[in-house]
């Protein structure tokens, strides 16, 4: 019989975080990688440990189950590193870390453009990167990550041998965890203009230091590509495209016309840059996407394949009514731009949204828009975006396909 591990068999001296008995150990040791406030002894010992600060994990006999990262201040008070609670976490933890997620990139794309870190759903929690050839761009948005972040920058031009490694400290996720919104420049330096990427055929325009997230959104990789397949010789209508995601790869692969439709005006004149260098005419309509539905449909505009891919309309629980709702009134006013036998995509990155519920909100809006619709496939995020099974916010993006 193996002899339990505790935190007095460290060489170290790090803090001691202890589970309730009313907290689901076995949840945790099958997987599951946050670990709650109301989980917890929040003692006064534990409530002063600095945020970002790396425990030993323990349940309420005392056993050791992992070295987690800490802060008191956030709701998910402990995520966890490694199951090993004899772990080290620094440099050489993470350089490992990064070594394997690379390894696995690498063997699914010939060139250096992906996500290179997705999360919890490659062992870092809290911590995207995407990487753009020689840049590298670093979301650290959790605690521990924040502290760590020289390391991190080291271990990732180690890893991968990048020139220049940016920090984005954009998003609710920081916001959550205590944290600043000051971007910066970590090693190297940073573009002096949009990075050029080559995903299906097509060429986007990434602004990694202006744009939004990271800069462009790898995830819908494989969507885009499915979209080009439907589109053919057709026309396109890409409502919150973004720098032009599905209507540039639908222009790469054949599509007659295509119209893309946003709010922010750099990133339509970064979606026209790209459709420039592939010798494409892309139309665009700067907007609010609802009036500018609203107004193609009073033009009586049709086009054969439709998408409409939002920002995150329903983040988390308390926003998940108001949220379905507005997924309703999107595929009410899509609809109605859909020629018959036409092609409409839906698209969700809402963790609070599952599957089921937005594809019921969808067919609400469909059917409210007096069409009847087939749903041909439900798409999700590319492999360079794994999802951890025990965590179903890892599996965030939606996009369901329909024939109308």
């Amino acid at each position: 019989m193996n002899t339990p591990i505790s935190a007095s068999d460290r060489p170290d001296s790090i803090p001691v975080l202890r589970l309730l008995p009313k907290a689901n150990a076995r949840a945790i040791r099958r997987g599951a990688p946050w670990v709650f406030d109301n989980e917890l002894v929040m003692d006064r010992r534990t409530r002063k440990i600095a945020p970002g600060t790396i425990a030993v994990l323990e349940d309420h006999d005392r056993e050791a189950m992992g070295v987690v990262a800490v802060n008191p201040t956030s709701k998910i008070v402990a995520r966890m590193l490694d199951r090993n609670p004899l772990a080290v976490i620094d440099r050489d933890w993470l350089f490992a870390k990064l070594t394997k997620a690379v390894a696995m990139r690498d063997r699914m794309y010939d060139k250096p453009f992906y996500r290179l870190v997705h999360a919890e759903g490659d062992g870092l929690p809290g911590v995207i990167i995407d990487r753009f050839g020689d840049t590298a761009v670093i979301q650290p948005n959790a605690a521990w990550a924040e502290m760590l972040i020289e390391d991190l920058a080291d271990a990732l031009m180690a890893a991968t041998g990048v020139a220049n490694v940016l920090k984005n400290s954009a998003g609710r996720g920081r916001t959550l965890e205590g944290l600043d919104d000051v971007s910066t420049v970590l090693r190297g330096v940073a573009p002096d203009a949009a990075v050029p990427v080559e995903m299906n055929g097509a060429i986007y325009m990434a602004d990694l230091t202006g744009g939004q997230k990271t800069g462009l959104f790898f995830d819908q990789r494989d969507n885009h590509a499915f979209a080009a397949r439907l589109s053919g010789e057709s026309s396109v209508l890409d409502v919150f495209s973004h720098v032009g995601g599905f209507a540039l790869a639908a222009l790469a692969n054949g599509a007659k016309s295509a119209l893309a439709v946003d709010g922010s005006a750099p990133a339509l004149e970064l979606a026209a840059e790209g459709a420039k260098r592939m010798d494409k005419v892309l139309d665009t309509r700067q907007g609010d996407a609802f009036d500018v539905m609203s107004a193609l449909a009073d033009e009586k505009r049709k086009f054969d394949v439709v998408i409409c891919d939002p920002p995150a309309f329903a983040p988390s629980k308390p926003t998940l009514e108001k949220g379905l709702r507005a997924y309703e009134r999107i595929a009410r006013l899509a609809a109605a731009l859909v020629k018959e036998d036409g092609y409409l995509v839906l698209c969700s990155c809402s963790h609070a949204a599952d599957t089921n519920a937005f594809t019921g909100a969808c067919l609400r809006g469909i059917g409210r828009g007096g069409r009847r619709a087939q749903l041909l496939h439900t798409g999700t995020a590319g492999p360079d975006h794994p999802l951890l099974p025990q965590l179903a916010e890892s599996g965030y993006l939606k996009a369901l396909f329909f024939r109308l």
